[in-house]
């Protein structure tokens, strides 16, 4: 165990000049790291390091039952643990990332020497060391195996003179050796099977033991609750529940009967979705501050984007978290899939699902299939290992993915202030160096990181600090005020960004909308009546000049810069009726092709069936963080409610085709594919 978690702590790299003082040394190496996670047992600080023995333990013990000879079991054990430890070691020191289940397959499949390749001399010379001590204590435990004289743990005999002379004796051994193999191993599958599944004995033994999942990040997990928890937390999760009518002859008839619809509703439209370029800009914790219980400012930090708002496509969305959940809200507006529709178990998709799948839908192959292999592009100002973003990007097919880690790396780094993340205003221009370089349509999927959690007073001069903050703790008023600040750089980038593009003779839509609202409003989140206002973002989906839906202007009448009058506290929530209502992010493509007036393919005819029918659905999770047990949330245009009892026999029916088409997409028989059901209309 002590082996596997060292693989994934790095001991710092400190400069010849730098000074540090031996206990900080000492902290800071790899044994000191380890020593670290091990004492918070008796520290009172949580036993996970109790919960990796455990787990640990119950592997060894039923290698030890299944192989029948402790030495041998303890060799094949000891070397994959160790084997696994230099693995770990490696890959965080190329992608900040340990090895994850997902990776076991890719090595399985004969890609051992590439990977070997991107080793550093350093790491190889590890490697070679780590061979020869496997090898090593291999052989020595062969030899105490010959030593030891036991033919086996559970001296079991299958000769058959040894059976006539000793019938019952030995029909118990041999009942006994079978028990213990299917116990232990039982034992294992069963923990590994049910370790993230809510409810279940493994879980709720990890809760106990002070497992805290760190689902954004997989090293930061492997290092704070253990690489064994770690890695069985990834190895499998309940997705979703089977439908009772699912069979290729229900996808069939479904796939036919969207087909209709699909054909009804291209009727009356014109476009095609991929003849334009379409944006995807997860604004990192976008949201009208004013909106919240309790905040008010002298001045609004956000007048371009409520002018755009007033001007286009808008809306609120229902977000699935508060605080985090950045991947959740993303896979649902790449994929289309409802978060709400899977187990409770499943919290991630990003880390627990698309790592699994072999061929996962997203809606930039539209534009890889309409355009070739640089249809899609995605953008990220930060590391490409969050969210596993670089092993699901490549899994939905994008075929360049640009962070600060990647090659080539993103070319604006500017930062806004003493802000440590790279403003929205360089993320905007690397999309728009993107689209000079390319004469064809694209789906273009941007992940910004501006407003991402910190809050730490980053910015100089910041006109909000002037606010009255007395209806709120007296923590929260520097991440407030540093946040408002942060929405008014992102609402002044934002239309400079879209007047750039309105510049552009090639057709160019963007949707834009923020994730989740930060986790700084302490006094308001206290209050459970204010749960739905604390998962609503904003959102619109704005066309450039060239494109037959647009207005001609980015801006609106927004203003100066930073001088129009704020909304009053609470009073952002009236504007989601009149400007497009309130939605959810798996409806963005469908609302898209309807802004566009573009035919649509059964999946998006379906998809804008049910949106019509319940407008925005969620997971709403009320744990700052974004991550939880929370059931589905439905709410109509108006952002009131909805009781699913209650809803039509139509909207029921169009929730129950949903939940088919998401499993068969994610765990069934990917039965829709032979059906063209995510196909555009050529």
């Amino acid at each position: 165990m002590l082996f596997l978690q060292a693989g994934v702590y790095q001991a710092p790299v400190y400069a010849p000049d730098q000074q540090v003082d031996t206990t900080t040394r000492a902290n800071q190496s790899i044994v000191g790291q380890v020593s670290a996670f091990v004492s918070r047992a008796w520290l009172g600080l949580g036993a996970q390091a109790l919960l990796n023995l455990f787990i640990v333990a119950a592997i060894y013990l039923a290698a030890v039952f299944v192989i029948n000879r402790f030495w041998i079991a303890t060799a094949v054990v000891g070397s994959a643990a160790t084997a696994l430890a230099v693995a770990d070691h490696c890959k965080v020191a190329l992608r900040n990332e340990p090895v994850l289940p997902s990776d076991l397959s890719f090595v399985a499949s004969g890609n051992t020497d590439s990977l070997l390749s991107f080793l550093s001399d350093d790491d190889l010379a590890l490697v070679g060391t780590a061979v020869t001590g496997i090898l090593w204590f291999a052989g020595i435990c062969v030899v105490l195996q010959f030593l030891d004289r036991r033919n086996g743990l559970i001296p079991v005999r299958w000769r058959p003179r040894t059976i006539r002379r000793a019938p019952w004796r030995s029909a118990a051994l041999i009942a006994t050796r079978l028990a213990a193999m299917a116990l232990t191993v039982g034992f294992v599958t069963s923990m590994a099977w049910t370790f993230n599944t809510n409810g279940t004995w493994a879980r709720t033994m990890a809760l106990n033991l002070g497992d805290s999942p760190r689902y954004w990040n997989s090293l930061e997990d492997a290092q704070a609750n253990g690489t064994a928890a770690g890695f069985m937390r990834l190895a499998h999760a309940k997705t979703m529940a089977k439908p009772a009518d699912y069979s290729k002859e229900t996808m069939e008839e479904l796939a036919k009967r969207y087909r209709k619809a699909a054909n009804d509703i291209n009727v009356t439209r014109a476009a095609n979705l991929t003849d334009s370029t379409v944006i995807m800009v997860l604004s990192e914790s976008f949201s009208d501050p004013t909106r919240v219980p309790g905040i008010a400012f002298g001045l609004d930090p956000m007048p371009n984007v409520r002018a755009i708002k007033e001007g286009t496509t808008s809306g609120i969305m229902l977000s699935s978290g508060y605080g985090g959940g950045t991947a959740n809200v993303e896979y649902q507006t790449l994929t289309g899939l409802a978060l709400a529709n899977f187990d409770t178990s499943l919290q991630t998709p990003y880390q627990q699902l698309v790592p699994h799948q072999k061929t996962p839908f997203a809606f930039n192959q539209m534009w890889e299939q309409a355009h070739g292999k640089d249809g899609s592009a995605a953008f990220h100002p930060y590391y490409k290992n969050m969210y596993l973003r670089d092993v699901d990007y490549k899994k939905f097919g994008f075929k360049s993915f640009h962070t600060l880690d990647s090659t080539p790396a993103v070319t604006h780094q500017d930062h806004a202030g003493n802000n440590p993340y790279v403003s929205d205003s360089a993320a905007y221009q690397e999309v728009l160096d993107q689209l000079g370089a390319t004469d064809h349509p694209q789906f273009i999927q941007l992940v910004t990181m501006q407003n991402h959690l910190g809050y730490d007073d980053w910015y100089p001069d910041n006109p909000f600090k002037t606010v009255d903050y007395s209806q709120v703790g007296d923590g929260e008023h520097i991440p407030i005020e540093t946040y408002a600040e942060g929405v008014r750089l992102t609402d002044q980038a934002t239309a400079d960004f879209l007047n750039a593009l309105n510049g552009l003779d090639k057709p160019v839509t963007v949707v834009f909308y923020g994730d989740h609202l930060p986790g700084i409003y302490a006094t308001a989140a206290a209050d459970e009546n204010n749960t739905l206002a604390l998962h609503e973002t904003d959102w619109f989906i704005w066309s450039n000049a060239a494109t037959a839906a647009a207005d001609g202007t980015a801006a609106g009448n927004g203003g100066e810069e930073g001088t129009a009058e704020a909304p009053s506290a609470g009073d952002g929530s009236d504007d989601a009726a009149s400007a497009g209502g309130y939605t959810s992010s798996n409806f963005f493509m469908a609302q898209t092709a309807q802004h566009l007036d573009a035919k649509v393919s059964p999946y998006l005819a379906l998809l804008t069936e049910l949106h019509a029918e319940v407008p925005a659905m969620s997971r709403v999770v009320a744990d700052t963080g974004g991550f939880g047990t929370g059931t589905a949330t439905l709410l109509d245009a108006d952002g009131n409610p909805i009781n699913e009892r209650q809803l039509s026999s139509r909207a029921k029916q169009l929730l129950a085709d949903y939940r088919l088409v998401q499993y068969d997409m994610t765990v069934g028989k990917d039965y829709l594919t032979q059906f063209g059901f995510t196909d555009l209309p050529r």
